[in-house]
């Protein structure tokens, strides 16, 4: 791997991270900027161009990873992305693009359609998601990961059809439909899943995808931000069966994605399903740093499952005071390390607490 010198102890300290056996540190992903020229973006016409120009988008990344640092579990990595709603729009929505974002445009008009719901290979939008991850793992010829794009089946993928106030309403008027909706999209995950990632095998083998965590097999974050909006009693009747389901086809290979303390509610039933291998805890803007989350992050650890969390660099050493390090995954905030020298010197405090040398 260009980037990323010491690959193989990387690969193995996320073995150790996925079994639980990584007893002598958390793993932790710290990246900054190097002192490199930044990449100049040739001009484009719209937004569309930015996120569609897959030589374009090579580009970017080939640039941002020249000038990075990857310190300790951090690697180089890229995912084609067209967006959240990129698993919607494979059934038909269009997207809409925005410079950082985009979003697609519902066009489900009553829950009665879900049932005439049906991805097709021939798609515009999973034609490109195919030629991008083909251009990537081309491009990359090993240098760096090839990750598979941010699928949003379940729910979400719904609300991206729908939208979030007429699915709402869909769980009252329509409960039947809501249900039978979510497990008519399921198959098209399993298949998009498996073909990304057999494409993204012809580069490196394993798998990652946007949350940054390795295995040597095929995993995948499983989620749903529609939760924030619904009870206990509703998470169990409508959404639970399906991303059960979902779950145990990923066989232990699947951290939940926990979107905002408005879906903390859930955790308890979420830790109970047992072939869920950890929990993402997302506290959201505007909230306290990860260091003030401790008893959410212990009753993860205690339920057995690991847990990932974006932290600042100030909040890791307090962290691993109150936490076991086996199964635990810090992503630091860039907010906190803003160039190679504060990573290298995060990384030297972290190797003070720890008495081992990391790099």
């Amino acid at each position: 791997m260009r980037y990323k010198q010491d690959w193989e102890n990387t690969q193995n300290k996320f073995m150790e991270f996925w079994a639980r056996e990584n007893h002598d540190r958390p793993l932790i992903n710290i990246s900054a900027p190097k002192e490199n020229k930044p990449f100049k973006a040739a001009p484009s016409k719209n937004h569309s161009e930015r996120w569609l120009d897959t030589e374009y988008v090579i580009a970017r990344e080939r640039a941002n990873m020249e000038n990075t640092f990857y310190g300790l579990e951090a690697y180089p990595m890229v995912f084609p992305n067209l967006g959240p709603d990129f698993f919607g729009a494979t059934f038909g929505a269009d997207i809409i693009f925005e410079e950082t974002t985009s979003y697609s445009v519902p066009f489900i008009q009553t829950p009665e359609e879900f049932a005439k719901l049906e991805f097709k290979t021939d798609n515009k939008w999973w034609q490109k998601m195919v030629e991008m991850t083909e251009a990537f793992v081309k491009d990359a010829g090993g240098d760096y990961f090839v990750g598979i794009t941010d699928l949003h089946p379940g729910a979400d993928g719904l609300v991206s059809l729908r939208g979030p106030e007429h699915l709402c309403m869909d769980l009252y008027d329509h409960p039947e439909a809501f249900k039978k909706g979510l497990f008519k999209i399921l198959p098209a995950l399993q298949y998009q899943l498996d073909a990304l990632y057999e494409i993204t095998q012809n580069n490196l083998k394993g798998s990652t995808n946007w949350m940054g965590i390795w295995h040597p097999e095929k995993w995948y974050v499983t989620s749903s931000d529609f939760i924030c909006m619904i009870s206990e009693d509703m998470f169990e009747e409508f959404i639970i069966p399906e991303l059960v389901t979902e779950i145990d086809w990923l066989a232990q290979r699947s951290i939940f994605h926990l979107d905002g303390p408005g879906a903390l509610k859930h955790l308890d039933r979420l830790l109970e399903i047992p072939n869920l291998a950890g929990v993402q805890w997302v506290y959201g803007a505007g909230q306290p740093s990860a260091a003030h989350w401790m008893p959410t992050l212990k009753k993860i650890q205690d339920a057995g499952k690991c847990i990932v969390i974006e932290a600042y660099a100030e909040d890791v050493v307090p962290l691993s005071k109150e936490l076991k390090p086996e199964g635990v995954y810090y992503h630091i905030s860039h907010n906190s390390v803003k160039n190679e020298e504060d990573a290298k010197a995060f990384i030297k405090l972290i190797e003070n607490s720890y008495k081992k040398t990391l790099f």
